[in-house]
């Protein structure tokens, strides 16, 4: 049987965590560099998983990393961006920054 404790932890949370829960979806894959996680949640509720500058994000992947070493593998979280997301990209936004730029 496949240890899925990281998995079930993290559907848990995340769950807890969103508005709209059927449309959580985790994605488990195993290799030779540990066990990747990726989720998958409504675009509406994006906000709720990352937080304030990415808080809530970095405390799900630190809590999953102490799951991780309690079962002897290294776990890593990706959180898939919806298509059509308004979110600016920092490369973008230097850009941007250009614009008011005078010689």
């Amino acid at each position: 049987m496949v240890d899925t404790a990281d998995k079930d932890f993290l559907e848990f949370v995340v769950k807890s965590l969103v508005d709209n829960p059927d449309a959580v979806k985790i994605d488990r894959k195993v290799d030779e560099m540990g066990v990747l996680l990726t989720l998958k949640v409504d675009p509406s509720n994006m906000g709720q998983i990352i937080g304030r500058n990415g808080n809530t994000a970095k405390a799900i992947r630190t809590l999953l990393r102490v799951v991780g070493m309690k079962h002897n593998a290294r776990v890593n979280l990706k959180i898939e961006e919806p298509e059509g997301s308004t979110r600016e990209t920092q490369e973008k936004k230097d850009v941007d920054d250009l614009g008011d730029l005078k010689l």
